[in-house]
């Protein structure tokens, strides 16, 4: 596993939170559920049939039978009464895993859930966005991938936090002001260290007038407006934003050109192009997306994950819901 990884396995070591995984029947779950229980990452909660999953140390629930149905499902009617949601169409939403895995963390019956491993994104994130729906002040939900390129001397020794590469297709001046400080807090929360956030154009400090450079500085402006305590600016382009010599000349004086950590693109295009650029012809590591914005943490996986990847989001999942509860104390 990454040193990123590790340090957030050791991080949430410290005080486990309880995290549902909803897709009991797919044997990569059943091994990070395993490695989960026996390194004390998490308290695990797996929805399958009890009859086949046993694993010492974790709960196993079948959703279609449990007793917690009927209270999940008048607690749905009334989350969902304004689409009009039926007792019977709640029900038949609790069939479905992911649903009851959300529902467990509305009902607080869970801090956090992690799918994705037979799930499209889309899959996932419905039932978070209509049971969750967005934390308290957040807009949006938003997403990072946690980049770290080998023998780099750029970012935080190779590593960056690189957003939005999963979600937000085009996102406004005041979306993209949104993923900046979502992005720059859970670099707070995860590695421990100071963000400094480079908005992302093919312009630097002014330097093309074009309407999508225009956008980046706009967004700098608003970002600024709203956590002046952030290390950030922009518009910058990516070697302005981590390369010195290059930031020296493209935007001097800047307090984040050619030392950013936190690199925000203007679209998906760019952050999803630009991640697999880093991760295929870079060989870096690439994490995510790891979702932010949601009332309770969800983490979406890759349906092409492994065991691994499954405990390494656990752990990310459950530091954020961590936080969550630090933050509410």
């Amino acid at each position: 596993m990454s040193s990123f990884i590790d340090g957030a396995i050791r991080l949430a070591q410290t005080n486990p939170q309880r995290i549902v995984l909803p897709e009991g029947g797919d044997p990569r779950t059943i091994e990070a559920a395993r490695e989960i229980v026996s390194r004390g990452i998490a308290e695990v909660t797996i929805l399958g049939d009890p009859a086949k999953i046993d694993i010492e140390g974790a709960r196993v629930i079948d959703n279609r039978t449990s007793p917690d149905r009927d209270r999940y499902a008048n607690a749905l009617v009334e989350i969902r009464r304004k689409k009009g949601l039926s007792l019977e169409d709640a029900y038949r939403l609790l069939d479905d895993e992911l649903y009851y895995g959300v529902m467990m963390v509305k009902m607080d019956d869970a801090d956090g859930m992690t799918s994705g491993a037979c799930h499209a994104t889309g899959d996932v994130l419905r039932p978070a966005l209509q049971i969750l729906k967005c934390a308290p002040g957040a807009p949006l939900v938003s997403s990072f991938f946690e980049i770290s390129v080998p023998n780099c001397p750029y970012g935080e020794n190779g590593m960056f936090f690189f957003a939005d590469c999963g979600l937000n297709v085009y996102p406004s001046a005041d979306e993209l002001a949104t993923i900046a400080i979502q992005t720059a807090r859970s670099w707070k929360a995860f590695v421990g260290t100071e963000p400094r956030v480079a908005m992302l154009s093919f312009s630097s400090m002014g330097s093309a007038k074009q309407e999508q450079a225009q956008l980046m500085a706009q967004a700098t402006q608003i970002a600024k407006s709203r956590a002046p305590e952030l290390a950030l600016d922009g518009e910058l382009q990516f070697d302005a934003a981590v390369v010195p010599e290059v930031a020296a000349s493209k935007a001097p004086g800047s307090p984040v050109a050619g030392q950013a950590n936190v690199l925000v693109f203007p679209n998906l295009d760019a952050g999803n192009i630009g991640y697999k650029i880093a991760q295929r012809l870079g060989g870096a590591e690439a994490i995510g997306p790891v979702l932010q914005g949601l009332a309770a943490p969800v983490n979406d996986l890759s349906r092409g994950c492994s065991a691994s990847d499954i405990v390494g989001m656990v752990a990310l999942t459950a530091l954020q819901a961590r936080t969550k509860r630090e933050r509410q104390a």
